[in-house]
């Protein structure tokens, strides 16, 4: 997908941007690497202490391209959402699909407290959350789905998946009332979301999914402009609104549940990031700005990492708390502009 010669310049930025973030990134944490022993690690695979080469390739390089992968795909998917629906406060999550995944994680965790032993064993394998969160993430879709059918109106489809996230919080309000401290105490960590606990089996996975839903898109870039301009005027230009309404939905659903399922739920990435975009591209094409937002995500979703991460020290702060407070201030600037606007 080429660029136009405008966008080239900040497109480049961007570039070189995430390559200096994922450098940053795979030098800084709990244990001080000297930048030349990293660099022999990167190009040489070889160094002067091996645990040293083990953290790198073993826990930090997965880290990154996990929170590049997780970047992404939120970015995009806020940008479909805020598409979709016309409105610049949807994010990814609207669909009620990270609310049915957390749902499938509570079931399992706080759950097994009502099914005895063996099952608490299974909560601890190392892929039962994420076939939970995955199988959470299907039921909500299908549901979706078959709304789709039988409502034409978009906006009533963003009202049944809030209603859906107001019923899965509801259940996981009950499972967590009758829990007990330690399993509550699980549920909660992984709410907090993760980007260090993917093998690089998962990691082929991970972006092999998002790969496949990204060239998909590709295919609907036309389509998109003309919602921009509203439902009717896009079908007026021969843009097929069920097909389009499908793929969108679909896309969105499958990045976001499998976000969700290998990373837990990151909030305001998706929210944020597309506005970030637009205002440094100036443009509501989307051959620009699926690109550009994929790489804003991944330079974002870098650095709070990074900062989480809370160099040289042992410990490591939630990836939620440090996203929510990048967010949350462009929301609330969002807001304000959107009452001046109307004012």
């Amino acid at each position: 997908m080429k660029i136009q010669t405008t966008y080239k310049r900040p497109a480049i930025l961007l570039g070189v941007l995430l390559i200096t973030s994922w450098f940053v990134n795979i030098s800084l944490g709990s244990v001080d690497i000297p930048s030349k022993e990293l660099f022999e690690i990167l190009f040489n695979n070889v160094s002067s202490k091996e645990s040293w080469n083990y953290i790198v390739w073993n826990f930090r390089i997965p880290k990154s391209i996990t929170a590049i992968l997780v970047g992404s795909g939120l970015g995009i998917s806020g940008l479909l959402m805020q598409t979709l629906f016309r409105n610049p406060l949807a994010g990814p999550f609207v669909l009620g699909i990270s609310s049915g995944a957390s749902l499938g994680v509570a079931i399992l965790i706080l759950g097994s407290a009502f099914i005895g032993t063996y099952f608490g064993a299974f909560v601890l394998s190392s892929f039962s959350v994420t076939i939970a969160s995955s199988l959470g993430s299907f039921l909500v879709l299908s549901i979706v789905l078959v709304a789709i059918k039988k409502i034409r109106n978009t906006m009533s489809i963003l009202i049944i998946g809030l209603m859906f996230g107001s019923i899965s919080a509801a259940i996981i309000n009950i499972l967590s009332y009758f829990s007990n401290a330690e399993l509550l105490q699980q549920f909660i960590f992984w709410s907090f979301g993760s980007l260090g606990n993917l093998s690089w089996q998962e990691l082929g996975i991970f972006s092999a999914t998002l790969s496949v839903s990204i060239l998909i898109l590709l295919t609907s870039i036309k389509s998109l402009n003309g919602l921009l301009l509203g439902e009717n005027y896009a079908a007026s230009m021969g843009v097929n609104l069920k097909r389009t309404r499908y793929i969108v939905l679909i896309i969105t659903s499958l990045m976001t549940g499998v976000i969700t399922a290998f990373s837990g739920p990151i909030a305001f990435i998706g929210l944020a990031v597309p506005h970030l975009t637009k205002l440094l591209f100036d443009t509501s094409d989307h051959k620009i700005l699926i690109p550009t937002v994929a790489l804003t995500g991944a330079i974002l979703m870098l650095i709070c990492d990074t900062i989480a991460q809370v160099p040289n020290s042992e410990y490591t702060l939630p990836i939620n708390a440090i996203t929510s407070l990048f967010g949350a201030p462009i929301v609330i600037w969002l807001l304000i502009r959107r009452q001046k606007v109307m004012i």
